[in-house]
């Protein structure tokens, strides 16, 4: 009890600080990043090394999504999230460690949409990450193998759980150059890599009992101490895997001096293209009420470079993260110049 008092008490903290000065969930706050460590475009990622924690920065994520398909064509969703924040510099044990872990959890269907949270404090063995071998977990929840190629991932809520392995088909991309990502002009940017090639089998449980399921997963991995600007209120991330094999990733940041985007081309053999900033596109075409907030749920994106241009549908337009730090979160369909499926993040709707 409380464990969970001083974590829902640290969130509380920065939540309350002014939306309109610190991003989303506080992550364009410059004297939250005072003190931490600076991405570098200088920096090459190792791993596995990298696959695990970053303490001397701030902010970092192991993140993934899945499509995935039953037995008799239905299509469904899986999210697994796991954060680390920082709220000071350094290590301790137990109580007196900095580190606050936060997992999300979700699976969706076409016509439901289930979503969990569980938060932990560092020190205590209750949240962690181990880079080799790999393990990432959260009170039962787990993402864990002897390496990154090969996981098995779990996690459980009050109306779901999955039991899922990962096999990895192709390589690990960098996104931007070298892994450094960049998300506004000022120059705010994270250390960021993916593995969007993974083919995943197991379990899905929902209130109707367990389903097989099979499809494709897309993990990300994020650290930084201050990856938005100030004035930077939100983001729609989109990860989009097409059936010619090719894969895109591309986000627009939305701020009060406008929209800054990137992304990054994956051809089908895994070799990596970054997008310069401006070069993909994503307008809203239809806006739904969702939790009391009006999201855009269906766009319009293009890559001229790329001759795509292609329709973004989501699968359930009610895939709302109703946790502490609330966004949209759900699979989608790809319909236009390009076909395929993906994962749309939505945060700063407010």
């Amino acid at each position: 009890m409380l464990a969970r008092l001083v974590v829902i008490l640290a969130l509380a903290l920065l939540a309350a600080r002014p939306a309109g000065a610190q991003g989303f969930a506080g992550l364009g706050s410059t004297a939250a990043a005072e003190g931490f460590a600076t991405p570098s475009p200088d920096t090459r990622l190792s791993f596995p090394r990298d696959h695990g924690p970053h303490p001397d920065f701030r902010i970092e994520w192991w993140y993934l999504t899945a499509n995935l398909t039953g037995p008799d064509g239905t299509d469904y969703g899986v999210q697994w999230t796991l954060f680390r924040t920082a709220l000071a510099l350094g290590e301790a044990e137990g109580w007196a460690s900095p580190q606050i872990w936060m997992g999300h959890a979700a699976a969706t269907t076409p016509q439901h949409h289930y979503f969990a949270e569980r938060l932990a404090r560092g020190g205590i063995g209750q949240a962690g990450v181990h880079s080799d071998p790999f393990e990432a977990w959260i009170d039962g929840w787990q993402m864990a193998g002897e390496d990154f190629d090969s996981l098995r991932l779990t996690a459980r809520g009050a109306e779901f759980a999955y039991d899922l392995t990962l096999s990895a088909e192709g390589p690990l991309v960098l996104q931007g150059v070298n892994g450094y990502s960049v998300k506004s002009a000022d120059g705010q940017a994270s250390h960021y890599y993916s593995q969007p090639h993974y083919r995943i089998e197991g379990t899905l449980t929902l209130p109707s009992g367990p389903v097989a399921v099979s499809g494709q997963g897309w993990l990300d991995r994020e650290w930084s101490s201050q990856p938005l600007a100030a004035d930077q209120t939100g983001w729609d991330w989109f990860s989009l895997s097409f059936d010619s094999g090719a894969h895109l990733m591309g986000f627009r940041l939305r701020g009060a001096r406008g929209d800054f985007t990137s992304g990054t081309w994956i051809a089908p053999d895994g070799s990596a293209t970054p997008l310069a900033p401006g070069a993909f596109q994503a307008a809203p075409l239809e806006l739904a009420d969702v939790a009391g907030r009006q999201i855009p749920i269906r766009w319009r994106v293009t890559l001229p470079e790329r001759g795509l241009d292609v329709e973004v549908s989501p699968l359930n337009r009610q895939s709302w993260m109703g946790t502490r730090f609330p966004y949209w979160e759900g699979p989608v369909r790809v319909t236009g110049s390009h076909a395929g499926r993906g994962y749309l993040e939505m945060t700063g709707y407010e």
